[in-house]
C-alpha cells in the first residue's frame, strides 16, 4: 500500500497503523469494527477508505466518546460499550455480519498521560485506573479491601511479579496503618519489596495487574474472541494487536485452537473446530523506526487471522 499514514493524533499515537489497514485488507463498501477506538487514530485511517461502507467504533471511555466527536459521519457511528458486548451491540444496530474486526488492547495513550487517571507510575494520583470511569471498583478499592490470597493471586498471575507474595504481604502490612489511595501512596508502601535498579519494570507489572483486574480485562477479551466467529461474513478479518503476554497467548491459542487452553477439540468424527485460518504464522512486530519514535510498538504483537469459509 503506498499510501502515507500519519502517525498520531494529539490524543493517541497508533501503533503498527499501516500494518493494521493492511491486515483487514479493506474495501471501500466494507463493514468494519474497530473494538478499543481510543484516541481514533486506526478509526480515523479506516474511514478514509471508505465510500459506501460503515465503520462502527467501540469504546466505553467518556473520553473516548467526545473525541469520537471529530469523526462524525454517516459511515460512522461510535457505540460507548465494552467490546464484550460486541454481538449484542453490533445486532441492536443491525450491523450484522461484519468484513473486518481490528482490537488495539491496552491503554491508549491519553489514558496513561492523563494523572488523575492513575494508569501511569510517572504521576501521582488517584489508584483509579478504570477504562470506564462511570464503574464502581477502582484498583484503589482492590488495594484495600482485596484479602492476601487475592493479592497474591492478581500480582502473580497478571503482572507475573517473581515475589507476588510478598508484595501482598507487604501492601495488606501497609495499609493497617493509612489507606492506600493514591499512586504514591502505593510507591512508597512497597518500595520495601520494589527491586533497586529495576524500579520501572516492577511497577509497572504491579499497575498492570492492578489495571487488568479493575477491568476485567482477561474475561472481557475472551468473551469478545468467542464472539468474533459470529460477528464476521466467511473469509472476514480478525486483526489483534497486544502489548503483554497474558493477552497474546490468549489471542494466540483462540486463533489457532478455537479455544483459549489445552488441545484443539475433535468430534466423534474426527473433525477439529478452528473457526479461523492464521494468517501470521510469527506475530507482525513493529520496525525500529517506529519503536525509536514510539516506545509503546515496542512490546506490540499483531496478530491476523481470516474466518473459514465453512465455519
Amino acid at each position: 500500500m503506498s499510501t502515507s499514514y500519519p502517525n498520531d493524533t494529539a490524543y493517541h499515537r497508533p501503533v503498527m497503523l499501516r500494518e493494521c489497514l493492511d491486515a483487514l485488507d479493506l474495501r471501500p463498501d466494507g463493514r468494519y469494527v474497530d473494538v478499543t477506538f481510543g484516541g481514533g487514530g486506526h478509526s480515523a485511517r479506516i474511514l478514509e477508505h471508505l465510500t459506501t461502507g460503515h465503520l462502527y467504533s467501540f469504546d466505553q471511555d467518556a473520553d473516548a466518546e467526545a473525541e469520537a466527536a471529530r469523526l462524525a459521519r454517516p459511515q460512522f457511528t461510535f457505540i460507548r460499550a465494552n467490546f464484550r458486548d460486541l454481538h449484542a451491540e453490533l445486532a441492536r444496530h443491525g450491523a450484522l455480519p461484519v468484513d473486518g474486526i481490528l482490537a488495539d488492547l491496552g491503554v491508549s495513550s491519553h489514558q496513561f498521560d492523563t494523572p488523575e487517571r492513575g494508569f501511569s507510575t510517572r504521576f501521582d494520583g488517584p489508584l483509579d485506573m478504570r477504562m470506564n470511569p462511570e464503574a464502581s471498583q477502582t484498583a484503589a478499592d482492590i488495594v484495600q479491601d482485596y484479602s492476601e490470597a487475592e493479592l497474591h493471586r492478581i500480582f502473580g498471575m497478571y503482572g507475573e511479579v517473581t515475589n507476588a507474595r510478598t508484595l501482598a504481604a507487604t501492601v495488606v502490612a501497609a495499609r493497617r496503618g493509612k489507606a492506600i489511595t493514591t499512586i504514591a501512596e502505593l510507591k512508597k508502601a512497597i518500595a520495601p519489596c520494589t527491586p533497586r535498579g529495576k524500579e520501572n519494570k516492577y511497577l509497572a507489572q504491579v499497575f498492570q495487574a492492578l489495571r487488568i483486574e479493575v477491568n476485567e480485562e482477561m474475561e472481557a477479551l475472551q468473551e469478545m474472541l468467542l464472539q468474533t466467529a459470529q460477528v464476521l461474513r466467511p473469509g472476514g478479518r480478525l486483526v489483534v494487536m497486544s502489548y503483554h503476554s497474558l493477552e497474546d497467548r490468549l489471542v494466540k491459542n483462540y486463533l489457532a485452537k478455537g479455544k483459549f487452553f489445552g488441545e484443539v477439540e475433535k468430534d466423534l468424527f474426527g473433525n477439529t473446530h478452528q473457526p479461523f485460518t492464521v494468517l501470521t504464522r510469527k506475530p507482525v512486530e513493529a520496525t525500529a523506526a517506529e519503536i525509536a519514535e514510539n516506545s509503546r510498538a515496542r512490546s506490540a504483537k499483531l496478530r491476523i487471522a481470516e474466518l473459514k469459509i465453512n465455519s
